[in-house]
């Protein structure tokens, strides 16, 4: 099962969650209905908590940590990511917010305390320093990241599409499991 406890703390999971079986689940880490979490991705709330909104897709080899708290920063950095948002392949978010319908592209970086406002497209590779702020409505590309410009109503739709896309697809998988005598 790829849940585990951390100290007191365990992963908490709402209706309809897919979690591949080679995923990793760690700590204080809440799923809302309908997250999937897909192959070799690893959510790990160990020293501070991790809560992804609700139909929302972190897909394969994605990395989700956090920052502890200490004496100059009494609450960390924990990571928060709103509902209907795209996390793509390989991408590594660490203690940092992300708004609603955000597509966070394939291999980018969003460092501690950056926050990424909702209904932002967030270009493959890029880098999101810490404490940067991204603007709603924008499409941001580079090392570091750089707004780039204001999205399209096409751009606007597909964020919201490409979640609800992956929320086919797990369904599709979990549909699979229950014919196959699985939860």
């Amino acid at each position: 099962m790829p849940i585990s406890n951390y100290l007191d703390t365990s992963p908490q999971l709402a209706e309809r969650i897919f979690l591949h079986e080679s995923s990793q689940v760690i700590g204080d880490v809440r799923l809302g209905d309908d997250v999937s979490v897909w192959c070799n991705t690893v959510i790990r709330g160990d020293v501070n908590h991790i809560i992804i909104g609700r139909c929302t897709n972190i897909q394969d080899f994605v990395m989700c940590h956090v920052s502890h708290k200490n004496e100059n920063k009494p609450l960390g950095s924990p990571l928060i990511i709103g509902d209907y948002v795209t996390v793509g392949h390989s991408a590594v978010l660490h203690g940092c917010e992300i708004g609603n319908d955000c597509l966070i592209g394939l291999g980018s970086i969003v460092m501690d305390d950056a926050k990424i406002s909702s209904n932002v497209m967030l270009g493959a590779g890029s880098l999101v320093s810490p404490g940067m702020h991204l603007e709603s409505g924008f499409l941001y590309v580079g090392r570091p990241a750089k707004r780039v410009r204001p999205l399209s109503t096409s751009e606007l739709a597909y964020l919201r599409y490409s979640a609800e896309h992956y929320l086919r697809v797990k369904n599709n998988y979990l549909a699979g499991q229950a014919a196959n005598g699985g939860d």
